[in-house]
């Protein structure tokens, strides 16, 4: 007698991932795994499925993104990437991890454990980020060592302190040790590297890249060894840049990957499924893109269940109505439609609050004379120049140069209460009244804001102050929007729906400060320019930062 099996999809375009070739084919589908390609395998089945005009691909991986970023908990961000083929992710659970430590990995873990969708973590390697972030922990080697003894960890993450890895800094190195010594990997973070630097990183056992934003960067990093994972968020829009590395001989060396999405653009553009929308715009083959979506991110991150529809592998895939334009039609995980998630909410945190006391005086930006350094915005980068210019000074106080676009910048140390706050320029933001502010700024997520004036800053750093976190956005006489990030500055505690509706008010709040609408996300490129380990000026707590340099450096330019 033949086995009888749960269910067979027939008449489907199959993708074969190992050949990067559609099969006309039959996929048969047993608790939860494939155990059939084949048209004439020797099973009866329980339920037949006729998709003939479809195509099947394999669900589709993250190979590197920050949940964080998508402002909601785990357990909801689920329901949206499923719906969107994304039946796995590879996380970096760092944003969380550098407000509240180990406490914020585990809570991110058991809220993941509410959704059908694989959450694979890699365990943050750089809390704080450098030496001097003053963030909410400091997690060593020792601290993440027993956290590999949960299934869901699966690694090191980006490991982004070049200096501690060229110079052989003994806690970075345990890491990297651990994760390989429990069988894992670990990943690379090689923002700006030369061919030279990236061979320091690969020796030191890191396997990826996601910092390319140009064809001869990922270039550099296969012929360095490294697994490149080409990247597309809402800040960081770097695959029609990067795409043209891609052919088919080296194409086994690529992947796919978010990094820093918000739940709004997810909703609305998609995950993995938007960079294989622009790969295929782009002209690579869709059996490529699809590939570089499945079966290559899941052998970066050596998860040898998944990837492929050949017998034995999971059955999560996804099924067309247009292989071209990813026009996605249902998706199926571990054998089930999608369509009967268990409804579930994100689990309460309460580990962090909101703690400074800063006052007027404290954003003030005295100048002895009028040329200084300012942060150029690079829109949909997170990189940014160094510029310099000439700004208005009052009495020897620096006023918002609304003409040149030059506006002050604050960042207000939230963890500790230590009463730090640096204060920069930045140019690009196009206000022309009011302020914005955030508790989310990487990587140490201390207070963020800029705006027209310090009263304006200081009524929105008062308003994410009062909801324990958050967004908001100011005009000169009142709070305009906001979005309560409850779970450590970070998340929001209600709904994806919620959440992306009020990040669609806070924008439209925020064009109603500006004579022409941005053409980047302010709230997200915001929260990068405080982030010290990306070229070239951003600002912290405790002052403007030059990454080039690696070293503080004055508002003021120095004369002569």
């Amino acid at each position: 007698m033949k086995k009888t099996v749960d269910m067979v999809i027939t008449g489907a375009q199959v993708l074969n991932t190992l050949t990067r070739e559609f099969e006309k084919t039959s996929l048969w589908i047993d608790q939860g795994y494939v155990v059939s390609n084949l048209v004439d395998a020797p099973y009866d089945a329980r339920q037949r499925v006729d998709a003939t005009g479809q195509w099947i691909v394999p669900g589709m991986i993250d190979a590197h993104v920050h949940m964080e970023s998508s402002l909601v908990a785990p357990s909801e961000l689920g329901k949206v990437l499923l719906a969107h083929g994304v039946t796995a992710i590879a996380t970096d659970p760092h944003e969380l991890a550098n407000v509240a430590g180990t406490a914020g990995i585990q809570y991110l873990i058991d809220d993941a454990r509410q959704t059908p969708l694989d959450v694979f973590f890699m365990l943050p390697s750089s809390v704080p980020c450098v030496p001097f972030d003053d963030n909410g922990a400091t997690l060593h080697a020792a601290d993440l060592r027993p956290l590999y003894a949960q299934p869901e960890v699966r690694g090191l993450a980006e490991v982004m302190d070049y200096g501690a890895v060229a110079r052989g800094d003994e806690d970075t190195m345990a890491k990297i040790h651990d994760a390989q010594t429990f069988g894992y990997h670990a990943d690379g973070h090689a923002a700006g590297l030369t061919p030279q630097q990236l061979a320091v990183m690969r020796n030191a056992g890191l396997d990826t890249d996601h910092e390319c934003t140009t064809v001869q960067e990922a270039l550099d990093r296969v012929q360095a060894g490294m697994m490149v994972f080409l990247r597309e968020g809402t800040v960081e829009r770097d695959v029609q840049a990067t795409i043209g590395a891609v052919t088919e001989a080296n194409a086994s060396r690529f992947a796919f990957c978010t990094d820093d999405k918000t739940i709004a653009d997810l909703m609305t553009e998609g995950s993995i499924d938007y960079n294989v929308k622009l790969a295929i715009a782009s002209g690579m083959r869709p059996a490529l893109a699809y590939t570089l979506a499945s079966y290559n991110a899941a052998r970066a991150h050596r998860l040898s269940d998944r990837g492929s529809l050949t017998p034995g592998q999971l059955a999560d895939l996804v099924v067309l109505d247009h292989v071209e334009t990813v026009q996605i039609a249902k998706t199926m995980k571990t054998g089930q439609w999608v369509e009967s998630v268990v409804k579930s909410k994100p689990l309460p945190f309460t580990a962090t609050k909101i703690q400074h006391h800063a006052t007027l005086a404290d954003l003030a930006l005295p100048l002895t004379h009028d040329r200084v350094n300012v942060i150029g915005v690079q829109p949909n980068h997170i990189e940014t120049d160094h510029l310099v210019k000439t700004v208005p000074v009052v009495d020897g106080q620096f006023v918002a140069d609304l003409d040149q676009d030059i506006l002050k910048m604050v960042v207000v140390e939230r963890h500790h209460q230590t009463g730090r706050v640096g204060v920069g320029l930045v140019h690009g933001f196009r206000l022309k009244h009011g302020a914005i502010a955030g508790s989310v700024a990487h990587d140490a997520h201390n207070i963020v804001a800029v705006g027209t004036s310090d009263v304006a800053i200081l009524r929105a750093i008062e308003q994410i102050t009062a909801t324990d976190g958050g967004l908001a956005v100011v005009d000169d006489d009142q709070v305009m929007a906001d979005l309560p990030l409850a779970v450590g500055g970070l998340l929001s505690a209600t709904t994806y729906q919620t959440t992306a509706q009020r990040l669609t008010t806070l924008k439209q709040a925020y064009d109603q400060l500006c004579e022409t609408p941005l053409p980047f996300d302010p709230f997200i490129t915001l929260s990068f320019l405080t982030l010290p380990v990306i070229p070239t000026l951003k600002l912290t707590d405790r002052g403007l930062f030059d990454q080039t340099i690696f070293d503080f450096i004055s508002v003021e330019q120095s004369k002569g």
